[in-house]
């Protein structure tokens, strides 16, 4: 029986396009085998793998020039395909020729040159994203439509009248899609729920869940077999593994974490250091294709707000059985590791082990015994200060290789909302990043780089999580831009960022450096890791919040099972992942950014509820940024930001100097630049929005 491989390959023997009785005179099939073999092609067209040229002729969607991939989308209309193959240019698609795509649907696109020979035309939609809209309904008699809050949704979304019965005229309204658009006609949706004012700032996250379509319960069945699981044993029956519950282990997590699912050891010895990093073993209790892995799958990864956890995985293993909690045995699988005096890693292997937390300890904590000496911690946790040192040593000699090699270090604090008994924001602080986090960090990073390249080492496919090289173009201007702001000469975004570290001027650097990256993702194309300058790179270290490490957990089991019975990972199970992986590496990618947006979402929700009460008063601020439309500042007593048009800054006409980055008054001859101060009076706060409207003080 014919298989999608063989096409391939068939095509890769005879490069050009073909028909379907050229195609089935090359397989020499027979008349029943030919209406199997229709259908083949037809699921290949589906998935992208083949394309129908303009004389009707089947060919490989790479050998005719064409670009598979996801759409991002802009509110003006435009968007790129960013192609599933690393190294590729993302393609730029102006409005005219998006074929109605939306944000994050899987596409086919032509490049048609100009734009520095990225700019091209989508030819299919492959795959819609999920789809859910909110937005003010705009009624009529003889039309009815909804106008998106999402800036990434640039048309309307038509309602049939019938549908808007009930409803009234600026309404807010949450809506699905059940027809998509083309570049002829808008997208069709249906009105799921009026949505009523939020009356408190947790009423907004329930909002933002709903329109971001994120599970909130698990399905029966899937609810009904965790239950089972976790009745059914304790770690460590029937399994043959190593006991590792005598070594001294600890899991380093924030206050408020739930879900632990890595913990460290480690020794000093003759040459050196020896690190375990222990991960909850999810894949021994989740198998392929078994409901909880199906759910996973759809999840993708867990969301975190400011009230609550989605969790990938139902909390009876997420919070119980998988969850590395003291005093507990615990199946895990443990990455050890050798390392010299000066970092470089010696050894590394691979092994399943049950093992014991010996303490459930917090960022903060570690951080007091090892920088602040706190007497009364040293002498409450005195069995492990030893081992906090240790850590302490060979993460500071991680660093400082990692950073040798190329790694970028980016110094971007972010908010952390504080909520009071009634889930109301009583305080936006910055979130701080002390010696426990780099340790954590450093560890991790270790760890998921010695299984990325075992698993390269043995031609197993596997998922990596990949950061591709930024665009020379882009890399170019920040560095013009830059080179105007430090007046200083840089060569690559890493001298860049030291060359700023300490400077008014560090923060924009950053985040300017930041947005000219492309978007880290997963791929089963080792294209490494250019912000940690790392050739090898994947996840394997949370698979309690991410599905692609659970999949590599699988993957890296039947690596090490092949290699104890000494043979080779089999050619047709590689042949079988081969098939899965690249969708569920697409789709994880998808549900991250998902997820990451409806954080950022629910984050300025949050921002704008705690302003609201602060209408009409003034306050101190630091201009972080500065433009020609104006300039974005960050209060001093809390942790937000907001940007000031150049309008609304009414004391005066304002000009905007390109050299130096500033904003100088005509008359007043009062000038702001990056890192000046002033006093801001907070005029309004649009809750509809999510804005808050400044002027100068």
């Amino acid at each position: 029986m014919v298989e999608e491989k063989d096409v391939l390959s068939y095509f890769k023997r005879k490069p050009k396009p073909q028909g379907f009785r050229e195609l089935s005179a090359g397989f020499s099939l027979t008349r029943q085998e030919a209406r199997r073999f229709k259908r083949l092609l037809r699921d290949m067209l589906r998935s992208g793998d083949l394309v129908l040229t303009r004389k009707g002729l089947y060919a490989p969607s790479e050998e005719v020039n064409l670009v598979r991939g996801y759409f991002e989308a802009h509110g003006d209309g435009f968007g790129f395909v960013v192609s599933d193959l690393p190294g590729q240019r993302d393609l730029f698609i102006p409005p005219y020729a998006t074929m109605g795509a939306m944000d994050n649907d899987k596409v086919i696109a032509r490049p048609e040159g100009g734009a520095g020979g990225r700019k091209g035309r989508i030819i299919r939609v492959l795959e819609r994203a999920p789809r859910r809209v909110a937005g003010r309904l705009d009624k009529s008699r003889t039309a009815c439509f909804i106008k998106p809050k999402s800036r990434s949704i640039k048309m309307d979304v038509y309602i049939p009248p019938g549908e808007c019965a009930g409803f009234k005229n600026g309404q807010e309204v949450l809506a699905e899609i059940v027809d998509y658009p083309s570049d002829k006609r808008p997208p069709v949706g249906r009105i799921i729920k009026g949505v009523e004012p939020p009356e408190r700032p947790l009423d907004e996250i329930d909002s933002i869940i709903e329109e971001f379509s994120l599970p909130t319960r698990f399905p029966r069945q899937v609810a009904e077999e965790a239950r089972k699981i976790r009745a059914a044993g304790a770690a460590g029956d029937g399994d043959q593994r190593k006991d590792l519950t005598r070594l001294p282990t600890v899991t380093i997590d924030g206050e408020r974490a739930r879900d632990f699912d890595d913990a460290v050891s480690i020794r000093l010895t003759g040459t050196g250091y020896r690190l375990w990093v222990h991960i909850a073993d999810v894949s021994h209790y989740v198998p392929w294709d078994s409901p909880i892995d199906i759910e996973a799958r759809k999840r993708g990864t867990s969301v975190y707000f400011t009230d609550r956890v989605l969790p990938m995985l139902p909390k009876e293993l997420s919070e119980d059985l998988c969850s590395l909690v003291p005093g507990e045995n615990r199946r895990a699988f443990t990455v050890q590791m050798d390392f010299d005096r000066s970092g470089k890693r010696k050894a590394a292997s691979f092994y399943q082990s049950i093992i014991q937390s010996d303490e459930r300890m917090t960022y903060t904590d570690v951080s007091r015994i090892l920088v602040d000496g706190d007497a009364g911690l040293r002498e409450r946790y005195g069995n492990l200060v030893r081992d906090f040192e240790l850590m302490e040593e060979l993460a500071g000699e991680l660093r400082a290789r990692r950073f040798e090699r190329g790694s970028l270090d980016f110094d971007l604090p972010e908010p952390e909302v504080l909520i009071d008994l009634q889930g109301r924001p009583e305080a936006i602080v910055r979130s701080e990043r002390n010696i426990a986090h780099v340790l954590i960090e450093e560890f991790m990073i270790a760890a998921n780089e010695a299984v990325a390249e075992y698993l390269d080492g043995t031609g197993a496919p596997s998922i990596y999580r990949i950061h591709e090289e930024p665009d020379l173009v882009k890399m170019e201007e920040v560095l013009r831009f830059a080179k105007n702001l430090l007046r200083a000469k840089s060569g690559d975004f890493r001298s860049l960022l030291e060359a700023a570290r300490g400077t008014p001027e560090e923060e924009v650097i950053n985040f300017t450096v930041l947005r000219s990256l492309k978007q880290a993702r997963y791929s089963t194309v080792n294209a490494g890791h250019f912000g940690l300058a790392s050739e090898c790179y994947t996840h394997f270290t949370s698979p309690i919040r991410r599905y692609p490490d659970l999949v590599v957990h699988r993957i890296l089991k039947e690596a090490l099972s092949h290699k104890q019975a000494r043979r080779a990972f089999p050619s047709r199970r590689a042949e079988i992942l081969g098939e899965v992986l690249p969708d569920l590496a697409f789709s994880s990618s998808r549900m991250e950014r998902n997820s990451d947006e409806a954080e950022r979402a629910a984050l300025k929700a949050m921002k704008a509820w705690f302003i609201k009460d602060k209408v009409g008063e003034e306050f101190p601020v630091k201009v972080i940024e500065v433009t020609s439309y104006g300039m974005r500042v960050r209060f001093e007593d809390f942790y937000v930001e907001s940007f000031i048009h150049v309008s609304l800054m009414a004391d005066d006409f304002y000009t905007f100097n390109e050299k130096n980055l500033s904003l100088a008054g005509k008359h007043t001859g009062r000038k702001f630049r990056i890192g000046d101060t002033a006093r801001v009076r907070i005029d309004r706060v649009d809750l509809q929005e999510k804005e808050i409207i400044l002027g100068l003080a």
